[in-house]
Formats: structure tokens, sequence, C-alpha cells
């Protein structure tokens, strides 16, 4: 039986145009090699799973003319990888600096890569300071570290600073299709965009996930019902469900609807959260400059502005303040599947309390017209 490699290995990227997200980066490395501006101390900083690493050995490559290709890319001498989070200690980094001393026995340069920097100790640090300000000049360091705060400023001050971003949902969205298309499987787009919502910005995370569904679903088909079943995520059906009956004042019809919710096995408070996230997509509807705020799917976007036009936004705003109060207090709760069934009763009276507000505003005005007459 043959193994099977995970989707984050098989596509890791083996040149700076497959990596994800990360333009700003991969051209400045580009021009610094080409330009012969590469400085010897590098540190690549950013949240994890958007491609630091991957970055790291692609650089070590390039700099040294090896050939890209998956099966070489681990067994290269001109290129060590340090997992700093179990090499912490000042003999760890000893070890490293003699290593330094020797010139490589093929290629221009050795490359040393230092996964999550930020664990070493403080006596490490300063052990490897001397040597990252004055290597040999085969010698390049790429300082990899998911919390630049922790890395002490001598380090940072030696060190020229890559800043990695989040990889945006569209991007994660575009790149699973390309892996799905590559796989022979078949995805709706809806299905791929919780994947890369539930990712949070990791590529990593979503190819994961991606792998996860795809064992899931034995037909070689990634469905949106198969992917919000396997993840327990809440249907997108609930949230313009029980905001039609918020909107009809149909107080029982939304308090069953939670109720269906609940017996699913879903959290209240996540049911409140997410209903927060859906009035504030209604409300961006309301502008056509802000629609595109919403990461969602484009068949799900028209239904957000098909809903949103049949609320008002002084409805959704009261509401979301409403909601944000309720969210504050639901810790202290002692009743908490009440406290949400108190939030959804109010909700749905919401709209008389608005009309009986702009009444009374309009009636005001009046008086004051009149008073001034």
């Amino acid at each position: 039986m043959e193994s099977f490699v995970v989707s984050a290995r098989k596509y890791r990227p083996l040149g700076f145009e497959e990596v994800v997200g990360q333009s700003h980066i991969t051209t400045t490395l580009k021009n610094a090699i080409d330009n012969n501006h590469l400085a010897q101390a590098l540190l690549f900083c950013g949240p994890r799973g958007v491609g630091k690493t991957t970055c790291a050995r692609i650089l070590a490559r390039m700099i040294n003319d090896f050939e890209a290709s998956a099966e070489n890319q681990h067994t290269n001498f001109n290129i060590y990888e340090l997992d700093a989070a179990s090499n912490n200690s000042v003999d760890d980094i000893r070890n490293l600096t003699d290593q330094v001393r020797y010139p490589p026995q093929q290629g221009k340069f050795k490359v040393y890569i230092i996964d999550e920097v930020h664990m070493l100790s403080t006596q490490a640090f300063n052990a490897f300071l001397k040597t990252l300000e004055e290597p040999p000049e085969y010698a390049i360091f790429i300082l990899a570290t998911t919390e630049k705060h922790k890395v002490i400023p001598t380090i940072l001050s030696r060190c020229q600073i890559y800043d990695f971003n989040r990889i945006e949902i569209n991007d994660i969205v575009v790149q699973l299709q390309k892996i799905a298309s590559q796989e022979g499987i078949e995805a709706e787009e809806e299905a791929l965009h919780l994947i890369a919502q539930k990712a949070d910005g990791a590529m990593r995370d979503a190819l994961s996930l991606f792998d996860l569904i795809v064992t899931f679903s034995s037909d070689n088909k990634i469905t949106y019902q198969n992917t919000i079943k396997n993840l327990h995520i809440l249907d997108y059906e609930y949230y313009f469900k029980v905001t039609d009956f918020l909107k009809n004042e149909d107080m029982s019809g939304a308090l069953l609807l939670f109720d269906e919710v609940i017996r699913n096995g879903f959290d209240g408070h996540n049911f409140l959260n997410g209903l927060q996230e859906h009035f504030r997509n209604l409300l961006v509807s309301k502008n056509k400059e802000t629609v595109n705020l919403m990461e969602v799917s484009e068949s799900v976007k028209q239904r957000y502005l098909t809903q949103s036009a049949a609320l008002s936004g002084s409805y959704l705003l009261t509401g979301l303040n409403l909601m944000n109060q309720f969210d504050l207090n639901y810790k202290i709760s002692r009743n908490q599947r009440l406290h949400i069934e108190l939030c959804l009763m109010k909700l749905s009276q919401l709209n008389n309390a608005v009309r009986l507000a702009e009444v009374s505003s309009v009636d005001g005005a009046k008086k004051k017209v009149a008073m001034a007459s």
C-alpha cells in the first residue's frame, strides 16, 4: 500500500512563485538575491502556517543554485535546520557556532534555519550574539518565529526583519481550488470558503482541514453540507432563518430554531457570536463600498444583499448593540440558555422599539416647529 502524503507536504512550494499570499516577502528576497544585497542574518516572523520555513528553504536553495525538487529539499548538507523549541540551551548554540567555522563542501553558502527562535534561553541568545553579528562570509542565518516580541532586542538589531502576513481567505480558496483540480476532487466554493475561514489565515491549517474533509467524503466530493458537519460549524441558513423570524416579530420561531441549534450540540455563546457576525455582514451590505468586507462566497453574498435590503440600518445597529451587551454578560449568567433566549425575545420586539423611537423623534420635531412658530 502506497504511503499517504499530506497535502501540506505534497504541495509545499518549491519556488517563490508558488508561495501564497506573501508577494511582498518573495519579491524583496528575489531582488536581494539578484542584486547581491542579501543580509547574512534574517528574521522571518508571523503567524503559524504562512510560509516562513518554506521561504527559508527556497532562499537557501536559490543562493546555492541547487535544483528545486521535493526529493532533495531535506538532504542537502549546506542547509541546516535547528528546532529551537527543543535545542534551546547554551551547549546547543555552541555546537552550532562550532560548525559555522567550517566552509561549505559544495555550493557557496551554508544556511542555518532556526525555527521557533524565541524559545532560546537568554544565555543561548547571548552566546549567539557575536556569531550573528560577524558571521563568516559563507554563512547565512535565517531565524523564524511566531512571537517576535519574545526575541531580545540585541538579536533583533542584528537581523533584517521580514513580517509575514496572515493569508487572505480568497487566496486560500484559490490555492485549494488548484489542489482539488490536480487531485481530481469536486469541491463546492462555499465549502472551500468555510475551510479557509476556519484556517484563520494559515495555509497549512487549511490544507490539513482539506485532507480531513476529503477523507470524510468517500466519493471525492467536498460539499458544503459535509464540511459544516465535519468541522461542526453552524450553517449560514440558521442565521438567515432566525433573522427572518426576528424581522417578522416571530418570537416562537426564533426560540424553536435556537432549541434546534442546542439539540444539535452547538454552544449558545457560539450561536450568539455568529448572529452578531451575521448582523455585521447585513450592515456592511447596506453600502456598495463596504460589501467586499464580507469574506464569503458570491452566492452567500447575494443572500446578504437581499436580506439587508429588508432591514433598516437603525434596526441592525440597535440589534448589534443589544447582542453586545448580552455577549458581555453571558459568562456571569446563572442560566445561560435563558440568557440567549431573552436576547432573542428582545430582538424580536426590536422593530416595535425602533418604530416608536422614530415616531417620538418626529413628534418631538413637530412640537419644536410649533413652538418656534
